[in-house]
């Protein structure tokens, strides 16, 4: 059974709200940004961490700034454009923040070169890997690399001339490309040579997807010795595609004159709204795409020391101005060098983790139809820790399992993001097949997901699933899946409540919750949750989940200020909150309130942060953590003392939410009591984990900096690896290890 200890209802607010916090209390939100991504960048320079991690790390770091550029730059970008001057509420107009963003950036990117350049790079080459330019190629591999982009590349490259007779070609988001100057005719009749006051003619090349973008010298195709035999015998080296192409341009040009080529990218703004009121959502989110897809530049990169003509040209001609071209060392796109962490290396990496099945999920297999997972929740509640424990033992063989089960009558999910072929998109079209009530809430308008999610909503309405695009205004942000059973006492509800998405890829590299429940207060308001969801109003009165936006800001408001009147009493008073971000406002103010009372704030907070810690007569008891490592912290836990010194006796809560005021406000979002001891446990160990960390933990102070801890002990990581290591043994010996 479930241990259900009674806690203490938080009264209606009686004080009055606290003012919202000035611009002297608040940092940035996208300076704070960017201070995370720093973070992720000094794991890359951190010797301490193994070479393809760091070379893995400088790639997120890279990635993390594309998809800044195409969200927030780009918004603001929209705001200077149209003259905008308001300030944000940190006090900084979009014009100052769009000098300070790039002043920021420049810097980083500075930082980043140089931990490829002098760092990264000689230590691959230690380890038997060379990037390698074309003039250190060798009269062989510069054969064998030319006869390959003859057959391979050079039939699939379409160069793009711009003079009169050519308009200036479109330029797609994040694509890699060449701009190429010529001078000449090239034999064509009537092609007249540019004039004295022109530095020639300009081409755009696209450099190709689907090619490999470090090309083996050796072996263009690798269909010769593995990369791991090379590297053991100190002979894998690698050219970038575009030196490969460079080097072959007078194929592409006969009769003219190459006189200069830089590699340049461009990044288009992705703050395009869909029509929330439109009178078919799935429309709307298709000619939003088509509307993203020519959506403005906000940033041009080019590779160090460009050509002056070509760069001034590309940059004019996508409409930029002079702060949106970025001029940086190293690759021109450090994604490309996930190719390096992806080698098959194992002495660079981290040794290997694979999840563990949550204790008391061993023996099941719901495939194999071994094991009953239904009579393991009716014996109290489970809450799996992933990527520690595993996603597919228990929330997707849930859900398989619930598919395959001749007494299951209904499923209902959501789907906010899922992965390529999907697992439970094919357990719900198999559930609908078998003649269940399946309903699916698909949110169409998940971020760099719509593509995926509008054709799984296809899908699995033509597979008799019905299919729900939400509540208009709000985005169905929340995790939660419903299975309803015949069971011998009648019907009986089981449910999933999680912090992360369905979405196996990402559940073995994100920290997330998972809760598997029987418990009728919570199963039935998820039921109401779901009736929301397809119906046409929002409950405004659930009893036990926050749901936002109508009861979560309320009740999390009442038990802030529930630890306040604690405080003042005397009684134990303490706050914890585990998130990836923190920004709203109204939020903040309560926690300054708190801590002018006297409670106990400790912040996990993975991403930006706008609260300001550590200010005298302000925050002075709120401290600020940030772990950042080998799994994206990405779970959100709540917890609030109540008048409790056990932290298992007061209030835990997990879900999808942030403090943020679009998760408060402008999003379907759910958070789930946990009423279980032996899941309290877990939480707590968590918390511990992360706030002890001294590996990977930075401290946020008053100023804005952060921190990080160097001390001796282990990191939240390894912490939690050896727990579930722990629990797992020990779940094998109570059950004499019998078939398992």
């Amino acid at each position: 059974m479930n241990d259900r200890p009674a806690t203490r209802t938080p009264a209606p607010v009686s004080r009055s709200e606290p003012a919202e916090p000035g611009p002297e209390s608040l940092f940035n939100r996208d300076l704070s940004w960017l201070a995370f991504n720093q973070r992720v960048l000094e794991l890359a320079e951190d010797d301490a961490t193994p070479l393809l991690e760091r070379v893995k790390f400088l790639s997120i770091f890279a990635n993390n700034l594309d998809e800044f550029f195409m969200k927030r730059v780009g918004l603001i970008r929209r705001q200077v454009d149209a003259g905008i001057e308001s300030p944000s509420p940190d006090g900084l107009s979009p014009r100052q923040q769009l000098a300070a963003v790039r002043e920021k950036v420049v810097a980083l990117q500075q930082r980043q070169a140089d931990c490829w350049e002098r760092s990264l790079r000689p230590g691959l080459e230690a380890n038997g890997v060379s990037i390698v330019g074309d003039e250190q190629l060798t009269a062989e591999e510069r054969a064998r690399l030319d006869a390959w982009f003859q057959d391979e590349v050079f039939p699939i490259l379409t160069p793009l001339s711009i003079d009169p007779g050519h308009r200036f070609p479109f330029i797609s988001n994040l694509s890699e490309n060449l701009g190429i100057l010529l001078t000449g005719d090239g034999g064509l009749p009537g092609m007249a040579p540019a004039g004295e006051a022109s530095p020639g003619r300009f081409c755009r090349l696209k450099i190709p997807d689907g090619v490999p973008r470090l090309v083996r010298c050796d072996d263009p195709e690798g269909q010769g010795d593995s990369a791991r035999a090379l590297a053991e015998a100190g002979r894998l080296r690698l050219i970038p595609l575009d030196r490969v192409m460079r080097a072959n341009l007078s194929m592409l040009f006969p009769g003219v004159n190459v006189v200069a080529s830089n590699a340049f990218r461009v990044t288009r703004s992705a703050s395009v709204e869909v029509e929330d009121e439109a009178g078919d959502l799935l429309e709307s989110v298709q000619e939003e795409l088509r509307r993203r897809r020519f959506a403005r530049p906000v940033r041009m990169e080019v590779a160090e020391e460009p050509n002056e003509a070509l760069c001034a040209f590309f940059s004019t001609s996508l409409g930029l101005h002079p702060g949106d071209v970025y001029v940086r060392g190293g690759p021109l796109e450090y994604g490309d060098l996930m190719e390096l962490a992806d080698l098959d290396l194992p002495h660079l990496k981290h040794k290997r983790w694979k999840p563990i099945t949550p204790p008391r999920l061993l023996g099941i297999d719901v495939r194999g139809g071994r094991g009953d997972i239904f009579a393991a929740i009716r014996e109290r509640d489970i809450l799996a820790h992933h990527p520690y424990e595993s996603f597919d033992d228990s929330v997707r063989a849930f859900v398989s399992a619930a598919s395959r089960d001749p007494d299951v009558l209904a499923i209902k999910q959501t789907i906010y993001r899922t992965s390529r072929d999907s697992p439970f998109v094919r357990s719900l079209v198999r559930a609908a097949e078998a003649g269940k009530q399946v309903a699916c809430m698909v949110e169409l308008r998940a971020r760099f997901d719509e593509n995926r999610n509008v054709h799984y909503a296809r899908r699995l309405e033509h597979a008799g699933v019905h299919v729900a695009y939400g509540i208009v205004g709000l985005k169905t942000h929340c995790k939660c899946s419903l299975v309803v059973r015949r069971e011998k006492g009648g019907l009986r509800a089981y449910a999933h409540v999680g912090t992360g998405n369905y979405h196996p890829h990402t559940a073995q590299l994100y920290t997330d919750f998972s809760l598997l429940t029987c418990d009728p207060r919570i199963t039935g308001e998820i039921a109401e949750l779901f009736n929301a969801m397809t119906g046409f109003s929002l409950k405004a009165d659930y009893e036990h989940l926050l749901v936002a936006p109508t009861t979560m800001r309320p009740r999390f408001e009442r038990l802030i200020e529930r630890e306040i009147a604690h405080a003042h009493a005397g009684r134990p008073a303490r706050i914890f909150a585990k998130l990836n971000s923190l920004e709203d406002r109204k939020m903040t103010a309560w926690l300054y309130e708190a801590s002018r009372a006297g409670v106990r704030v400790d912040l996990c907070v993975r991403g930006f942060c706008c609260l300001r810690p550590q200010v005298p007569g302000l925050s002075e008891n709120i401290r600020v953590v940030s772990v950042v490592g080998r799994f994206l912290e990405h779970s959100r836990i709540y917890h609030f003392a109540n008048g409790q010194a056990d932290p298992l006796q007061g209030d835990w809560y997990i879900g999808s939410a942030d403090w943020m005021y679009r998760n408060l406000n402008n999003r379907l979002e759910a958070i789930c009591p946990i009423h279980d001891h032996y899941a309290r446990k877990r939480l707590y160990e968590a918390m511990r984990a992360n706030l002890e960390d001294q590996a990977f933990a930075w401290d946020l102070d008053a100023d804005g900096v952060y921190t990080r801890r160097r001390g001796s002990g282990r990191g939240t990581f390894a912490v939690l690896m050896r727990a579930a290591q722990k629990a797992h043994a020990a779940a094998l010996a109570d059950a004499g290890g019998q078939g398992l």
